[in-house]
């Protein structure tokens, strides 16, 4: 089995809303996002898939994000709290539609640090 992984990162504002303390105040966090990949099989040239690919992805759903206000974004403006745990399952559902992902090469799972030291992993299993 092969497992790849790319990070990247994006800057966004959120609240918790009914948090009991300071993250239900308007704050902010440079957030580092990583997609892990997984698959057995590897192409002609030896790659299970090309970086860029995975990169790429990554970083088109982050624009999206980026320098935003998370509370105003869909799924997020449903209710839906933007905690790092959603914003994980978000991010994986989206990534979860890459067109490079097939039967032989799946979305293992995404984890996204709201800081150095503070990180969740999204997976379906």
């Amino acid at each position: 089995m092969f497992e790849i992984k790319v990070s990247a990162e994006f800057e966004a504002a959120h609240r918790i809303a009914g948090y009991k303390g300071k993250c239900d105040r308007l704050h902010g966090h440079s957030w580092t996002v990583e997609a892990a990949v997984t698959g057995t099989k590897l192409d002609e040239l030896g790659m299970l898939v090309d970086f860029k690919l995975v990169k790429g992805r990554l970083r088109e759903l982050l624009e999206a994000l980026d320098h935003m206000f998370l509370n105003d974004l869909e799924p997020f403006s449903a209710g839906i709290n933007p905690t790092a745990e959603n914003i994980a399952k978000y991010i994986y559902s989206e990534m979860a539609k890459a067109e490079f992902l097939t039967e032989d090469i799946k979305l293992k799972h995404i984890q996204v640090w709201e800081s150095p030291k503070s990180s969740v992993i999204y997976t379906e299993d």
